[in-house]
């Protein structure tokens, strides 16, 4: 079980990536294809603590994939998604795509805590009623911004940035801009221009993207939104691990696994 868990700890799905918007340049989970994404050893590592906007969703992540024979592949990731007034964020992403990275496995449901007030992050298996704790960085330390808009590539004469305006979506005003890339025939070895189209919908008053889209004919279409948004104060039990938990701390060597995407032995 402690195997399989830190493996889905490293080999989280998309919509760990996407859980709160691409990040710079409308990019996925490092710019791969569909499909398991390996990523560090927290799904949806967040951004800057954001404070007094509290809210609840799911966050949903939609690939489709055309290949070239005609078949198609659609994948469908959700995450729930809690944040309270202090900034303190819960995920549970939803695990069944990831049978076949486990099979023959059993798949633990896993629940990641950010508490920025504690200076703590958790990995919870709630079936098993254990927890890893690591230190987060000092609040001063900042990752990378992975909540806010992309931005358009530097130095390029074939990116078109536009403002699409104000909308209402998922209940909240939110600002768009789209992005298109251009890739002119031959720089790649292609034999016609590709465009590459990103476009992301971000709420001011919750820091975070509501709506993203991006389309690139080498990987598909992603399409990432909140839906079912609720902008209540979370319950206050969500954001600390259970009294009748087990928690041990993520040693270095889990750390370096789960980057690579490797399990521990």
């Amino acid at each position: 079980m402690l195997k399989n868990k830190f493996f889905l700890c490293a080999a989280m799905l998309v919509a760990a990536a996407f859980a709160q918007g691409p990040g710079p340049g409308g990019r996925g989970a490092r710019g791969m294809g569909p499909g398991v994404r390996f990523l560090g050893g927290e799904a949806g590592r967040p951004g800057p603590v954001v404070t007094g906007a509290p809210y609840s969703a799911e966050a949903v992540t939609e690939i489709t994939q055309s290949l070239a024979d005609g078949n198609k592949i659609h994948q469908t990731n959700t995450t729930r998604i809690y944040r309270d007034s202090q900034g303190r964020t819960r995920r549970e992403p939803a695990l069944d795509a990831l049978g076949s990275a486990a099979a023959g496995s059993s798949v633990p449901q896993l629940a990641f805590i950010n508490d920025p007030v504690g200076g703590m992050s958790y990995v919870l298996d709630l079936a098993a009623h254990t927890a890893t704790s690591t230190p987060l960085p000092p609040q001063g330390v900042r990752g990378p911004r992975s909540n806010l808009p992309p931005r358009p590539p530097s130095g390029s004469a074939n990116v078109k940035n536009e403002s699409l305006g104000r909308q209402i979506l998922a209940g909240v005003p939110a600002d768009g801009q789209r992005i298109t890339v251009t890739i002119p025939a031959g720089q790649i070895g292609n034999a016609q221009l590709i465009q590459i189209v990103s476009e992301s919908w971000y709420s001011p008053d919750l820091e975070v993207i509501v709506l993203s889209k991006r389309s690139d004919p080498r990987f598909g279409d992603t399409v990432f939104q909140l839906s079912g948004l609720s902008r209540e104060e979370p319950p206050s039990t969500l954001f600390v691990v259970p009294a009748d938990f087990q928690i041990s701390p993520e040693t270095r060597g889990m750390r370096m696994r789960n980057r690579l995407g490797r399990p521990p032995q």
